[in-house]
């Protein structure tokens, strides 16, 4: 499992600016971001080359901000790639809370997933034939 740092932010004008300028200054950087948003905030969700800095920097800049275990997974980069490690968690009848995916420089995607039994997951994907990553092979 790798460390995600999840951040609930208010959507107001000039909020994740704030977010990236706070983060850059600090000099860490970003591997991956998403947002899933709603009328009143945001939750964004960020790979950081060093997930507790970026964690107790936004922390100490008034950001609410956690860190969330999930797995990163190296995918072949192809049509139907994802869709094999996705046949093997219904199968096992273990659903996914979320997912995104990033590409990689080996021509591998990286796909993050939080999963619903996180006991059962490594044993699924490798059996699957994928690969777990960890937090140090996501930042080249």
């Amino acid at each position: 499992m790798i460390d995600q740092v999840t951040v609930f932010l208010e959507n107001e004008t000039g909020r994740l600016a704030s977010l990236c300028r706070t983060l850059g200054e600090a000099g860490i950087s970003m591997q991956a971001l998403t947002i899933a948003d709603t009328a009143d905030y945001g939750v964004v969700r960020i790979i950081a080359d060093n997930p507790q800095k970026a964690l107790e920097t936004l922390q100490n800049a008034g950001f609410r901000a956690s860190l969330t275990p999930v797995f990163a997974v190296s995918i072949p980069d192809h049509a139907g790639g994802l869709a094999r490690l996705l046949d093997a968690f219904d199968a096992a009848a273990i659903n996914l809370e979320y997912a995104y995916c990033f590409s990689s420089i080996d021509g591998n995607a990286v796909d993050v997933l939080r999963i619903e039994n996180n006991a059962a997951a490594p044993d699924i994907i490798t059996a699957a034939g994928f690969r777990l990553l960890e937090q140090h092979e996501l930042h080249v």
